[in-house]
């Protein structure tokens, strides 16, 4: 699936809606993320942002609407879209009495990885996110900015 402006869309969310009772928590959210870039969703508290994530991380569903992850639609695939779909929450996700490589090796065995293949594809992460030389240390000696990167590491 190819957008308007070029290049495959990673998450493509269509008039998407949620109501709790009588009130909207979503109202006809649209948009288009295509591979390869950085999305970040801002918006005052109550603006529906964890309801939006909620529903793309499958955990609930939308009233209406559509949403696709790299073309897989999420009310048909949903353990394809969890698979494809990197998710950073506001609370941390990192277990504070691991390392940094251990919680990414962890993570990513949730997700099937294994042997050489996962632990180059966490190391490759710590280096992105400029933790290679924090590798062996806890989670918990890092500094809030540091674990923040971490959960982004693991999140890809």
């Amino acid at each position: 699936m190819r957008s308007a402006t070029g290049g495959e869309l990673a998450l493509e969310v269509v008039d998407l809606r949620r109501s709790f009772g009588e009130r909207k928590a979503l109202a006809g959210v649209s948009f288009q993320v295509r591979r390869g870039e950085t999305f970040a969703l801002l918006g005052p508290n109550g603006g529906g942002k964890t309801t939006l994530f909620r529903i793309l991380a499958t955990l609930l569903r939308p009233d209406g609407g559509s949403a696709r992850v790299f073309g897989h639609p999420l009310s048909e695939s949903p353990a394809e879209a969890r698979r494809r779909l990197g998710v950073v929450f506001q609370q941390p996700g990192i277990d504070p009495k691991l390392t940094c490589l251990e919680n990414l090796i962890h993570h990513g065995r949730l997700f099937g990885m294994r042997g050489a293949p996962l632990r180059g594809a966490a190391a490759a992460q710590l280096e992105r996110f400029g933790l290679s030389a924090r590798t062996g240390e806890l989670a918990e000696t890092l500094s809030g900015g540091m674990q923040r990167r971490l959960e982004l590491a693991k999140a890809l």
